[in-house]
């Protein structure tokens, strides 16, 4: 088990896809959503372009977690359940 990064569910109402993905612990949620646009893109061959005016949230709160905050400064942990929109 690594300890720097965090199992979470991502869901992406755009692909109609759920995934299990690992998240980086000390990168800005920002960073995080641009690395998961990065992979979004190269696992559906391009057909998926995010953009950098998308947010997380958290599915069942329906929070969205702020870009400048480091993930493990919030609520996000092995196992919760975010949307990428």
């Amino acid at each position: 088990m690594n300890s720097n990064k965090v199992l979470v569910r991502l869901t992406v109402p755009d692909l109609d896809e759920s995934y299990d993905v690992f998240i980086p612990i000390n990168r800005k949620i920002g960073n995080v959503i641009e690395l998961l646009n990065k992979s979004l893109n190269e696992m559906t061959k391009g057909i998926y372009v995010g953009n950098s005016s998308q947010s997380l949230y958290n599915k069942y709160t329906s929070m969205r977690y702020n870009n400048n905050l480091l993930v493990i400064e919030t609520d996000i942990r092995n196992g919760t359940h975010v949307i990428l929109i």
